[in-house]
């Protein structure tokens, strides 16, 4: 991630924050959300139909309703994370509310001799990602120091007093005024170059702790038909809202006694939120090639989103006999506001290929038994892109233009896959169901994947439906706490899981 690193060396006066491929895949890598009934069997939605979740899915699925229907899904995400980083093992936990798809679907026969048997319409809300996390690690490194990252940018700008004080208010010039970074003096007191004043070669202990909150939310309008009870087609309108919030606390401190060295700790705070709202389409279509069988395919095409961000960011830095304790915080370097940008993301698209089996399939759905089903899908995580709104910032223009190859280098297109089913006992249903996530990242030493086992209960009977499932997901990632041109990049392993309660309530009518 060397390229688009050094450009923001180039354009740091004038860009207040900087998005990384690391922000895109915010909105691309997750696992399934839906009804309860759609959690319990592990997400599989590409050939099924007959539930709201397809309107997120595969709007063709809408087709098979022939009743109205309303209703609402509500749940906990349970967050259980496991890190390793340089040796030291941490544990993070952080629970939140959660909901499902949820929404309204209207459907409706012809009164006339048409080829369509039947057609739907729904409205939906679901919660396609969940922010809510803690990412916390610590350890012992004599290796490398978050301040480094400062002392590149000022070094590779050829920065002189002036600009390191006041161009870089979000970060280097925190560091250069809390004394974190200061200057080499050369012959007549002129300046030199910068120097870090981490004493890195013996070592500091290093902490990061970042509480992030919000989600990706789609809204989704979706229509679909019904053709012989034999063909599905179906699409929908959906509208993308995220909000994103990280409040980052990042330290190092040293572990000797020694007061001496002119350096006992610093520990920067950053609060980052982000904004945005889109626009995408997905599409489908289900084929039943014999009564028992339902062959399904998906498209989403990429979305386009608008994002407004802000930052605000502290450092307090304790320099000993240098220069003491000192802070400063961007607040005072900008009059009192936060820092704002403004840009575009197109996220990858996905394809969805599917297959169903229907015990006992025939129209009167309280006669059937049970069903398997699965999906394969296939993400181009490597396919986002990022575009500036002022498009007569050339730096702006090159900046992203820079990331986007990096989104190409550092990630890959891989496969998601989810299989579940349910037996049908009268008006009691039990569910069960799985999936896996492949990594996005094309470095195969940056292991990652997201394994889901899920299960469930559902009751139907006078029109009326509760649904209740448990999905857990055992996740593998890798978090780093910053980046460097010049040394190899150390990172925290992650392991750990994530619960998910649902419960859906909903009516016929």
């Amino acid at each position: 991630m060397k390229k688009y690193l050094l450009l923001i060396s180039l354009i740091s006066s004038s860009l207040l924050m900087a998005q990384t491929p690391e922000d895109a895949l915010r909105t691309a890598w997750y696992t399934q959300n839906g009804s309860g009934r759609n959690t319990a069997t592990g997400g599989v939605m590409g050939s099924l139909g007959g539930d709201i979740t397809a309107n997120h899915v595969n709007p063709a699925g809408l087709g098979l309703f022939k009743t109205n229907e309303f209703l609402l899904s509500g749940g906990m995400h349970l967050n259980n994370n496991k890190f390793n980083y340089r040796g030291t093992d941490t544990t993070a936990n952080k629970n939140a509310f959660n909901y499902g798809a949820s929404g309204l679907i209207l459907s409706s026969s012809p009164n006339y001799k048409t080829k369509w048997t039947s057609s739907a319409f729904a409205i939906s809300v679901n919660q396609i990602a969940n922010y809510n996390n803690r990412i916390q690690f610590k350890g012992f490194n004599n290796f490398s120091s978050f301040s480094e990252k400062y002392l590149e940018e000022l070094i590779r700008d050829r920065a002189d007093t002036n600009a390191a004080l006041s161009n870089y208010i979000f970060g280097s010039s925190l560091a250069f005024r809390t004394y974190l970074i200061d200057t080499i003096r050369g012959a007549g007191g002129s300046v030199a170059g910068y120097q870090s004043l981490v004493p890195i070669s013996s070592g500091v202990n290093q902490s990061y702790d970042a509480i992030t909150s919000g989600g990706f939310h789609e809204i989704a309008v979706g229509v679909a038909g019904n053709m012989a009870d034999k063909m599905y087609v179906g699409g929908s309108l959906v509208i993308p809202v995220i909000n994103y919030t990280r409040e980052l606390t990042y330290s190092e401190k040293d572990p000797t006694n020694n007061v001496n060295n002119e350096f006992s700790s610093f520990e920067f705070k950053e609060k980052f939120s982000s904004r945005g709202i889109g626009l995408g389409l997905k599409m489908g279509m289900i084929y039943k090639p014999q009564d028992f069988w339902r062959i399904g395919f998906a498209f989403h095409t990429p979305q386009l989103i608008g994002y407004k961000d802000e930052v605000r960011a502290s450092m307090i830095t304790n320099t000993e006999k240098y220069a003491g304790i000192v802070s400063e915080n961007s607040d005072a370097l900008n009059s009192g506001n936060p820092g704002k940008g403004e840009y575009n993301l197109i996220t990858p698209y996905r394809a969805i290929i599917s297959a169903s089996y229907v015990f006992r399939e025939v129209k009167d759905t309280r006669r059937q038994r049970a069903f398997l089903s699965a999906d394969l899908e296939y993400v181009n995580y490597r396919g986002a892109r990022y575009s500036t709104i002022d498009k007569n910032n050339t730096a702006l223009v090159q900046y992203y233009q820079l990331v986007n190859e990096e989104i190409k280098d550092y990630y890959r297109g891989n496969f998601n896959f989810r299989v579940g089913g349910e037996l049908k006992f009268n008006v009691w249903m039990v569910r069960l169901g799985g999936g896996y996530y492949g990594s996005p990242y094309a470095d195969h030493l940056l292991k990652a994947d997201r394994i889901v086992a899920s299960g469930g209960l559902g009751y139907r009977n006078h029109g009326m439906f509760i649904d209740l499932s448990y999905s857990h997901a055992f996740q593998k990632d890798v978090q780093f706490a910053y980046r460097l041109n010049d040394k190899p990049n150390t990172f925290a392993n992650q392991l750990g899981s994530r619960g998910t309660l649902m419960m859906t309530l909903g009516i016929k009518f």
